[in-house]
Formats: structure tokens, sequence, C-alpha cells
């Protein structure tokens, strides 16, 4: 299992090696000690979503207010999208960078991000399905987006018309939300990393 660290700190590409014959293919489609190993951290996943998507839809840009935050493993089990993680943490040496993944069910590369980061997807085909692993359960008084088209973050999203749901059109735009203060703190977010970290080798956790 390949993984690599995107642009955007406290995100990773996950490729699963895929093993084929007549039948057909098997993959280990997570590896959370190998993921441990690559991330420095250690997640345990608490919430399992599955979301169906119709080309040109764009969903998010959301994220969690931290504390607790939370944590997301991403695939796309059937179709493609469009994976999109951007720096939402005031004060992190990449806060407002973005970058994107294409995520398909030929691939099966997966996306996990740490918590203080947004996410968002547009889909590619006909039909997405996308699973999301999250670290933490829904609580909405804690869930918040910022607009997925808002220029100061400037993504550049792969359709020309997307479609958004109400509160994604109505989310505010990042300016807005800093100055109110509703984004992650990055000093926030690096205690949560801190507190989920892997001892290493040969070192016994607490």
């Amino acid at each position: 299992m390949k993984i690599r660290p995107l642009s955007v700190d406290g995100a990773w590409e996950v490729s699963p090696p895929q093993h084929r014959d007549a039948r057909g293919s098997f993959l280990e489609w997570l590896r959370v000690d190998h993921l441990a190993a690559a991330t420095g951290r250690s997640t345990r996943f608490r919430q399992g979503n599955l979301s169906t998507s119709g080309q040109g839809v764009v969903r998010g840009l959301h994220f969690a207010d931290v504390p607790p935050g939370q944590a997301k493993y991403v695939s796309c089990v059937r179709g493609r999208i469009w994976d999109v993680v951007v720096d939402l943490r005031v004060g992190s040496p990449t806060f407002g960078r973005w970058e994107s993944v294409v995520l398909d069910d030929v691939d099966r590369r997966a996306v996990f991000l740490a918590e203080g980061l947004g996410h968002g997807f547009c889909a590619l085909s006909d039909e997405a399905v996308v699973s999301y692993l999250c670290s933490t359960t829904y609580q909405p008084e804690r869930e918040h987006a910022v607009h997925p088209l808002d220029p100061r973050l400037g993504v550049a999203w792969p359709v020309a018309d997307p479609i958004l749901s109400d509160r994604d059109r109505a989310a505010p735009g990042l300016d807005e939300l800093l100055a109110q203060g509703r984004l992650p703190d990055h000093d926030a977010c690096r205690r949560l990393d801190a507190e989920s970290s892997v001892p290493p080798p040969g070192v016994p956790a607490g």
C-alpha cells in the first residue's frame, strides 16, 4: 500500500495494490497499521457514510469544529470523483491551500484527511458512490461549510455549472468565516495530532 502526503499538510493519498485473476479482483481497502505508520497517528473511525451523486454534483466544502474535529477516510466505490482537500486551519503554513485527487472504481485510491481540514468533491461520472469513514459521529451543531465557489479559495472545479445543495449554496466564504472566528485553529489541531500520535517502534504507548 502506497501512502503519500499531499501538499496540504495533514492529508494523504492512499493507493492500494490490487490482485486480479479470472474471477475479478481483491484489495485491502484500508490498513490502519499502514495508515498509522505513514501518518504518525492512530485514528479510530466511529461512523461510516455512503453518498450517491449524479454527474456535476459538488458536495462541500465541509468541516467540523476542533475539538473534537473529524478526520475522514474517503474512497469512491463506484464511478469517478474529483476529490478536494482544503486547509482551513488558522495559523497553518498551508492555510487556504487546496489539492485535488481523482478517486474512482478503477485505481481504488483513497484520501485520508486530519481534523481541521475542509473536504468536498465533484462527481465526474453519471453516478458516483462515495464512502466516508469518520473519526467522530455526526453532530450537526459542530458541522459547517465554506462556499465551494468562493473566489478567495479558487477551487478549480471541473464543471461549468455545479449542482449544489441549498446548504452549500448559502455557505459563507472563507473571509467571512475567518472574521467570525469560526474556522479551526491550527494549534488546537496540532494538539489533537499529538494526542493521536503513534509512539516510535519499541516505545510503549502512554
